[in-house]
């Protein structure tokens, strides 16, 4: 990280390596001593560590007990936070106590694609109301031990683009939004739940009638506790289409399905100004706040050539894509305060293992080389020229 000229390093601290079952009375001091490591040596070389406080590794002696569906893992996790942040209060000027609460609630709870694997809309909604409430209760805690810091949390957003003019499109990319962006934007700025969300949950019988029998008086102002930044982490927008009525009765595309050669190797497709325009809505529906964008970023599968070289250009050319379209932002009265690029390793992708690479540093899985790319190189020149 220092060869490349890095300033800034964003990793997350596991949960299960502070309180291995999520049930102790006291942290482990081996998980602490780790982490105080690796801070110490991030700010010996000049780094600027921001930590992430929950990064999907709940333990399972918490899961045992009912995981994020049940509300005692909310205080659970904020006794986490604080034991992180009495340890590396001193240290540490940036927060983040949760990293996109969407995937943790809905492809952990819905699709089943992420632990614990569950396929439930109830125990999705419950998971989180509980996972914001975390947040809520952990801010306090953090700042009572670093209390210069500034703490926030990261939200994975996308922008709902129709398909076509037509009102079911229209209708779709409502329900797109409130069912992703909306539902975790509004009850942080003090805003509750989108009442059009509530609405449709009832109707599809994932939420009762009258109150959630997870709410509970006090929770929204919990929620809403005043944070210092809100972390973006953004890959692509949503063309959305309807599935409530045949295709054939549906208004002509205006937005065509994007092309293989337009997308990453997770099929996403590759869409700058959509950034751009994300920032402007933050700015403009969520009120003047710090944004710093915690994670964007490409999947490429560009390994080492003839020469050992890795020229990822398309990675180099997503990077630039999306800079460009933060600076758009900024030029119009965004306040950005930051960028990460997702991400420094090839790394272990959740469900896709270690078949996407997102690096800007190559690794051999087997070996554990470690080789910089030539996005790496671009990165590093960006840095030292402030300016691409």
């Amino acid at each position: 990280m220092a060869s490349l000229g890095l300033e800034a390093y964003r990793f997350s601290v596991a949960w299960p390596r502070i309180f291995p079952t999520g049930l102790e009375r006291a942290p482990d001091p081996a998980g602490l001593d780790l982490y105080e490591r690796l801070v110490d040596a991030l700010l010996a070389v000049g780094i600027d560590p921001w930590v992430t406080l929950y990064h999907w590794d709940l333990p399972q002696g918490l899961q045992d007990r009912g995981g994020w569906p049940d509300r005692a893992t909310a205080e659970h996790f904020a006794r986490y936070a604080e034991a992180v942040a009495r340890r590396l209060g001193d240290r540490v000027d940036h927060w983040i106590t949760h990293n996109e609460p969407w995937c943790v609630a809905h492809m952990g709870h819905v699709t089943g694609e992420h632990a614990p694997g569950h396929q439930s809309w109830p125990e999705a909604l419950a998971t989180a109301h509980h996972v914001l409430l975390s947040h809520g209760l952990a801010v306090p805690r953090i700042r009572a031990h670093a209390p210069s810091a500034r703490v926030g949390l990261t939200l994975n957003l996308s922008p709902a683009i129709p398909a076509s003019p037509s009102p079911a499109d229209a209708e779709a990319a409502r329900w797109h939004d409130g069912w992703f962006n909306r539902w975790y934007l509004d009850p942080v700025h003090g805003r509750g739940y989108p009442e059009d969300m509530v609405r449709d949950y009832r109707a599809a019988g994932h939420l009762p009638p009258g109150p959630p029998p997870w709410l509970q008086p006090g929770d929204f102002d919990v929620i809403a506790t005043p944070t210092d930044f809100l972390g973006i982490n953004y890959y692509c927008r949503a063309i959305v289409r309807s599935a409530r009525i045949p295709e054939a009765d549906n208004a002509p595309r205006a937005v065509p399905v994007p092309r293989p050669e337009d997308c990453t190797d997770m099929g996403w497709e590759v869409h700058a100004a959509s950034l751009t325009a994300l920032l402007l809505r933050l700015h403009r529906d969520y009120g003047p706040q710090p944004l710093v964008i915690t994670e964007t970023g490409a999947a490429y599968d560009t390994g080492p050539d003839e020469t050992g070289r890795i020229r990822d250009n398309r990675r180099i050319a997503f990077l630039r894509s999306h800079l460009r379209a933060a600076l758009a932002a900024v030029d119009r009265g965004v306040p950005l305060d930051a960028f990460f690029a997702w991400s420094l390793l090839d790394n272990f992708e959740w469900a896709h293992g270690y078949e996407r690479r997102f690096g800007l540093v190559w690794v051999d899985f087997a070996t554990q080389e470690r080789r910089p790319k030539d996005s790496a190189l671009w990165w590093r020149e960006v840095i030292r020229r402030r300016a691409f």
